[in-house]
Parts: structure tokens; sequence; C-alpha cells
């Protein structure tokens, strides 16, 4: 049996920008609920899109890098990720950052999946791909606040590292699951 599903979107009654910088807009939302509840104070985060990416060299090695993330105050083990800038489509902005932050570049690509960072307060997506058969082409390109240490690693290694929870942004960590499910 299948059962209506009734409307759940919420109607925005007025919108107030808190804060707007380029990477980061903060909104504040009155809302109406489908239940006629109204919630005066309603915050988004409207973040451009984001890409990373699973790069395999052209022997096998899986490209890791470590950085500081401020946020969380630690050092992270990632993929390569970063921001869409305007008029780049997904796959551009994942080619580009990959080169700047890494040096590899070339491969075959394919998208893995398009997941929502938090759809419950930011607006974004990020686009994860899969880059396999890269090559150390150039030096890093790194933007004046990054400071990126990349190593390789097997599938094995980096599976493991996985398992013992070293991955800790869930962006990276689902396609990184995905990744591994398909082997």
């Amino acid at each position: 049996m299948i059962m209506k599903q009734r409307e759940l979107k919420w109607e925005i009654i007025s919108s107030e920008y808190l804060i707007q910088r380029p990477w980061l807009t903060a909104r504040r939302d009155a809302v109406r609920l489908p239940n006629d509840t109204v919630c005066e104070e309603y915050y988004v985060l409207e973040y451009p899109d984001w890409i990373n990416v699973i790069a395999e060299t052209v022997d096998g090695q899986i490209l890791i890098e470590r950085q500081y993330r401020h946020g969380h105050q630690s050092v992270n083990f990632e993929i390569c990720a970063g921001v869409i800038e305007s008029g780049e489509t997904p796959l551009q902005a994942a080619q580009r950052e990959l080169y700047e932050e890494t040096g590899y570049t070339g491969g075959e690509w394919t998208e893995l999946m398009t997941i929502a960072p938090n759809p419950g307060s930011q607006t974004n997506l990020c686009h994860c791909f899969l880059a396999r058969g890269v090559e150390k082409t150039s030096r890093q390109h790194l933007d004046r606040t990054e400071d990126i240490e990349v190593y390789t690693y097997t599938k094995t290694e980096v599976r493991e590292m996985l398992q013992r929870g070293e991955f800790l942004q869930a962006m990276m960590v689902a396609p990184l699951w995905k990744y591994f499910s398909q082997e």
C-alpha cells in the first residue's frame, strides 16, 4: 500500500542577513511549518558547494593529506577538498583543488556521490569524486592560509585508518566508505 505523503516544506515568512562574507553568509529566517507553528528565529548558513577527491596514483596508492583544522583545533588526515568557485563545475573544481593541494593531475574521473553536509542549517552540497591514475606533475600551489602535507598510502592502510577513526571529517568519511564498499 502506498501512503500519500503530506507536504513538509516550510514557508519563509521573512529573512534577514546577519553576516555576508566570501566564505560564510548567515541569515535568520522566520518560518511557518506545515502545522502552522511559526518559528521566528531559524538560522541558516549559506556556503558555496564543496568538492572532495579520493585520488589513486598510477601505482594504486591513495593520496592522503594532513593539515591543521582550526575549528576543531586538531591536525587531521583528509582527502583533497575545497570550494567550488563561481563559474566552475564540480569536476573542474575537483581537478583544480587536486592540482593546487597535491600537484597531481590526470587520471579517470567519476563522481561517487553528492551529499549534504548539514541540510538542517546549511545550504550547500558536497560533490565527491574518485580520480584513478593521477600522476605528480607539479609542486603544490597552496593558498596563503593552507599548510598541507601530502602522503601516499596503500588501500589497505587507508581502510585501516578509516576503521580506526583517523578521518574526522564526515564529508570525507562517507565517500571513503562508499569507495571501499565498491571494491
